[in-house]
């Protein structure tokens, strides 16, 4: 093959390194530069081939081949030299056969983490974090084998810094113990780590290339790893008659100065601008002995790209800060930066909808392209759904962990309700999850029924659920499904979910994946091993499975979760084919060498651009600085090149919201920089506008306060005793539960609050009198048979039983007393019912005690205070005068006559002891008390029952405590307004 113009470039045998400017796209301008060089030929391309960072920027320059082609190519060999950001392995090409014998076969990452966590469990230390630290140690270890410093030099760099804190001496003890076993350990298995064992493929190729260069063209870019194995094929590369290196963005001179290029570092003291964009590139220069003088413009344009004056003004707003005052002399054009656009969105939901306005609207002209580049996760999942309303599917190139998709959920699922013992919450989350219930390719009915069918079934055991916890297990779930009467909803869940009851979890690692797996199974079918995510799951934990290593590790309960999940969040889900041909969404691994017409950055928050840098809990900063590995905070330099790259799209839009949902946010670094050199950008008010207002009404008319009126034969003739303040103080909210039947429900899993007290305490009251006549001696251990159920919370039983004890010995001792004085109870916990006031009047009385005089004493227990006597004067809390009422008409059946007292038995605080009588009657009268609560109610039924009075909303506020149907009158509209 003639040599081609590229490389005549070359001075005098010199190593030729070119650049392609941030203001351009770099796959573009490599293909366009390329093809220009080597003209018409259509197989000259095949002789040679391209290294390039990943199978992200393989996938970038072949589509700019099939863009600049315009015809058939035989393309290059595009080769990944692998990115250890996103576990990438080296290119096959550049991994030949006959180095089988000379280098090892990689350890597999999962089985070195398995290994490492072996290594680190201790007593006091759990398998989850044995894992987690596992995860953290393989990527120190990384970073040694990438930088190829020797494990033995880290003694010296301790020795050379004696002022470290016990805790760092003790990490860096556990760390230097694993570092002296580890390399015996993968010889006795014939391994070697995947990071070595790239280093060694990348210098035996150097070595070869150097002795039998390849024939054809080489160009590596876009490589801006600064590794010594990957720094050492470059210079290689660049040395070659037919090869050269393509960096991405690096700053020429007229953009960056000598003066500021060389405060980069490193100095005399070893300090180096780790967070400036230039940085990596320039410690890549310095190892491939190439100074930036050297370095050549390439010769090629390309499409999707801005004007050198952008790329200028970005460059200065990025200036380290020691050379920020260069922004007072620059001329308003230099600090210009046309076509970029801000928008500031005052939430996370605002931000993702103008986000996918912009895309959308982007689109609409033929053949322009759009991407969102951000490292914020949650704003990516938000713009997808957002665009999905347009039926737009984005190519969201990063994916999603397996942990959050369809099958790892359900992996996760069975593992909380296996764990928790079928509780109430965890077994309805596995249930309604959308892989459980039908194993039909897309939900067609089975043997289970449709999926509507299941989830029906589902719902009737979710409304039996509500309330405390049933006792733990299978057994508890059939008391409470018996008690609530939903046999048959039980009978077709229950053989799917009783093998989590009995399932165990305290053995081995690899027992615990057969055990999920056999469980998913049985709960999902093979539903649970289909698609991407499916297959993923499938193959986890058939790795687990086959592990001796897994097999070693023994686990509680309580790990299960956090070592799954962590498991899965390492594993991204991609889609098997993109989505729309021209929206992307890309992270900022995915987004480096490629650009599109509009490039939106969105999540421009301190935090997420640049990301927080992760402390390496192993080794502190000065240990890692006197090794010579990169700082923490080297990343950030990364990130900000990154950044620079996206500003030379054509347009650019950059995004933050001001409110991350829980507190203000601080825009980014970078997001400040631009706005501080150019006084401000370019706001799009307009986008702005549009996020706010399209999900707006165009029309806001806020409610009034609801006052319905319902027909004569819709309204009831039929009232409860308890339910008269109700309709008395807030007659809504009587309306929407006697006329409309709705009723609250309890949360799934309720904690035991006072309702339930009170209810709890009725029942133990209740089969004292039926089952032992009141006998005061046989109280007490019927409430401590009740405090000592299993399903009282510990801390409950703990807090409540003391106070309970006390008030139920005050209830034996008042009862024991009456009983001397001829007072004897007759009727506890009855139903009754009598028509008054031409409605039919009912309630359930605690308890009636005949006196000795043969008259009658109504008693209502209370375990919170007794209501207070304005209250009574007011016209409330009238109950125990409506019971007389049922009382005077026999509707207690034996217990019928005069009463002669009202009395509420509070379990609460009063004078320093628990428990107190108090008579509302004490006053005026029995009689008198009665006729109150007779007239009270007599009106109230003829203007709301038998009459046409509106049901007006808290028409009373002060005696409508309960919040029940307060959303339903959207008192949050009104309240205050009227």
């Amino acid at each position: 093959m003639a040599d081609i113009g590229l490389f005549e470039r070359r001075v005098r045998g010199s190593p030729l390194v070119y650049s392609i400017p941030a203001y351009r796209s770099f796959a573009d301008a490599l293909v366009h530069g390329l093809l220009a060089a080597l003209g018409r030929n259509p197989l000259a391309l095949a002789h040679g081939r391209i290294l390039l960072p990943n199978s992200r920027a393989v996938r970038s320059v072949t589509e700019a081949f099939v863009r600049a082609s315009k015809g058939g190519l035989v393309l290059p060999r595009l080769i990944v030299v692998g990115d250890q950001d996103i576990g990438e392995r080296i290119g096959g090409a550049l991994d030949p056969l006959e180095l089988a014998d000379e280098i090892p076969v990689a350890i597999e990452p999962l089985e070195r983490q398995l290994l490492l966590a072996q290594m680190l469990r201790s007593p006091d230390e759990g398998a989850a974090e044995a894992m987690r630290l596992a995860v953290e140690l393989a990527r120190t270890m990384d970073q040694l084998a990438i930088e190829e410093v020797a494990a033995s030099k880290l003694n010296d760099a301790v020795a050379g810094s004696p002022e470290l804190a016990g805790h760092w001496l003790h990490s860096i003890d556990r760390f230097r113990a694993i570092m002296d076993r580890w390399p015996a350990l993968l010889a006795d298995r014939g391994l070697i780590d995947l990071a070595d064992r790239r280093s060694k493929l990348l210098h035996a190729l150097t070595r070869r290339w150097a002795t039998h260069p390849p024939g054809g063209f080489t160009l590596a870019a876009g490589i801006t790893t600064s590794a010594p194995a990957i720094a050492a094929l470059l210079g290689r590369i660049a040395r070659l008659d037919q090869g050269a290196v393509v960096l991405p963005g690096l700053a020429t001179i007229d953009t960056v100065s000598s003066e500021e290029w060389d405060a980069l570092g490193p100095d005399e003291d070893g300090k180096s601008e780790q967070t400036h964009p230039q940085h990596h590139l320039k410690r890549l220069l310095s190892r491939i002995e190439v100074a930036r003088e050297e370095v050549l413009p390439w010769p090629g344009g390309g499409r999707a790209s801005s004007t050198r004056a952008r790329g200028l003004a970005v460059a200065n707003a990025l200036v380290s800060p020691a050379f920020s005052e260069k922004w007072t002399r620059l001329t308003a054009p230099e600090r210009r930066l046309t076509g970029i656009k801000v928008a500031e969105l005052p939430d996370p939901a605002s931000e993702a909808q103008a986000i996918a306005i912009a895309l959308r609207e982007s689109i609409e002209t033929p053949g322009k392209t759009a991407a969102l580049v951000t490292p914020d996760r949650a704003l990516a999942a938000r713009v997808s759904a957002h665009l999905q309303r347009w039926g737009i599917e984005a190519d969201d190139s990063a994916g999603q962990p397996l942990s959050h998709s369809p099958a790892g959920t359900l992996l996760l699922a069975v593992a909380a309700a296996a764990i928790e013992k079928l509780a109430p919450v965890a077994l309805l989350s596995l249930l309604k999850h959308p892989l459980v219930g039908t194993s039909g390719e897309r939900g067609e009915p089975t043997d289970l029924g449709s999926r509507r069918e299941w989830l029906e079934t589902v719902r009737v055991l979710d409304l039996a659920l509500r309330g405390p916890r049933p006792p733990a297990g299978i057994e508890g779930l059939d008391e409470r499904f018996a008690e609530k009467k939903v046999d048959r909803a039980w009978t077709a869940v229950r053989p799917l979910v009783a093998p989590l009851s009995s399932a165990t979890f305290s053995a081995s690692m690899a027992d615990a994946a057969a055990t999920l797996r056999e469980l998913a199974q049985q709960l999902a079918g093979d539903m649970a091993w289909r698609g991407t995510d499916g297959r993923l799951a499938a193959e986890l934990l058939g790795q687990l499975e086959q592990s001796s290593e897994a097999s070693l590790i023994s686990l509680a309960p309580e790990d299960i979760i956090p070592i799954f999940r962590g498991l899965m969040d390492g594993l991204p889900v991609r889609r098997p084919f993109g989505g729309h041909p021209r929206v992307f969404i890309w992270g900022l691994l995915e987004a480096r060498l490629q650009k599109a017409d509009l490039m939106i950055l969105g999540g421009m928050n301190e935090g997420s651009w640049p990301t927080s840098p992760d402390p390496d809990p192993w080794l502190p900063p000065q240990i890692r600085k006197a090794l010579g590995l990169p700082g923490i905070e080297f990343r950030t330099g990364l990130a900000a090149h990154d950044f620079m790259s996206a500003l030379g799209a054509p347009r650019v839009l950059l995004t933050r919201a001001r409110n991350d949902g829980r507190s203000p946010t601080i825009a980014s670094r970078l997001w400040l920089r631009l706005q501080a050199m150019t006084g401000g950008m370019t706001r799009d008010q307009r986008l702005e506008r549009l996020a706010l207002a399209l999900d707006a009404s165009s029309v806001v008319k806020p409610v009034g306060r609801p006052a319905p009126r319902p027909p004569f034969e819709a309204r009831p003739k039929r009232i409860a005793v308890t339910d008269l303040d109700r309709l008395k103080a807030d007659p809504f909210a009587f309306y929407a539960k006697a006329v409309l039947g709705l009723r609250p429900l309890e949360s799934v899993d309720e904690e035991h609050h006072a309702a339930w007290k009170g209810t709890a305490v009725h029942e133990v009251l209740e089969a004292w009198f039926k089952e032992d006549d009141c006998d005061p001696a046989k109280l007490r251990s019927r409430a401590e048979a009740m405090i000592a159920s299993e399903t009282i919370h510990p801390m409950l039983r703990t807090l409540w039983a003391p106070r309970l004890m006390e008030a139920i010995d005050w209830i034996a001792k008042q009862v024991a007393a009456d009983r001397a004085a001829g007072r004897l109870p007759v009727v506890a916990e009855s139903k009754g019912e009598a028509k008054v006031a031409g409605v039919l009047l009912h309630g359930r009385v605690d308890r009636i005690d005949r006196l000795q005089d043969g008259k009658l004493a109504i008693i209502d227990y209370k375990t919170g205070q007794a209501p207070a006597k304005k209250a009574v004067a007011e016209g409330f809390a009238l109950q125990l005068g409506l019971l007389s009422l049922i009382a005077r008409a026999g509707g207690f059946g034996g217990a019928q006559g005069d009463v002669a007292c009202h009395e509420y038995w509070s379990l609460a605080k009063k004078n320093g002891q628990l428990g107190y009588r108090q008579s509302p009657d004490k006053d005026d009268g029995p009689d008198a008390f009665v006729e109150r609560a007779y007239a009270q109610f007599a009106v109230a039924a003829a203007d709301y029952l038998l009459g046409t009075r509106e049901f007006e909303a808290k028409l009373n506020p002060a005696y409508a405590p309960y919040e029940d149907y307060d959303q339903l009158m959207r008192l949050e509209e009104w309240y205050g307004r009227e």
